[in-house]
């Protein structure tokens, strides 16, 4: 059994490659919609965090935690992005983001997909527009296969969506 289990220990020193992303939004029904509905991830069970534990380890002022995990594929190295509106005294403040750089810390998430076409009908079904003037093809020296469609999420947040290009800028040759 030790033999197994050092054959399936990682070779590097994490344990796992994949980061899990935890955001909390001050809308969890409609940022919910958003990822779910026009990104395209799935839902998988969530779990709450109550107690002392979330003001023990520093996470909220003591305030529990309801944490809805969304997956990017199946199994344990899909990415999870951990959605949670976190009722507290002091609501959270949203950050007012016109560019990547306006504000410190993580600025957006990049999401490979198969079809941007499909995110962005989704998105123009759900009402929300391509931010600036995406979706555009990746500058010269990256793939010229490739676009990046902008979207923000209800709560301002920029999600990167990075995939073929759409028919439109196929056309665009």
């Amino acid at each position: 059994l030790l033999a197994q289990e050092e054959e399936n220990k990682p070779a590097g020193p994490f344990a796992s490659e994949t980061i899990d992303l935890g955001v909390v939004v001050s809308d969890l029904e409609k940022s919910l919609a958003f990822y779910k509905g026009v990104v395209g991830m799935s839902e998988v069970p969530g779990f709450k965090v109550e107690g002392d534990f979330p003001k023990k380890v520093g996470l909220t002022d003591g305030t529990g935690l309801d944490i809805h995990v969304l997956v990017l594929g199946e199994g344990e190295t899909a990415t999870k992005l951990k959605v949670m509106q976190v009722k507290s005294e002091k609501p959270a403040k949203v950050l007012k983001q016109r560019h990547i750089h306006t504000t410190t810390g993580f600025s957006y998430i990049t999401i490979v997909v198969t079809d941007v076409d499909a995110v962005l009908e989704r998105a123009q079904k759900a009402g929300i527009k391509p931010y600036a003037k995406s979706p555009q093809r990746l500058p010269e020296g990256l793939p010229q296969t490739v676009c990046l469609l902008m979207l923000k999420d209800p709560d301002g947040n920029f999600v990167e969506i990075v995939g073929p290009l759409t028919k439109k800028l196929q056309k665009a040759k």
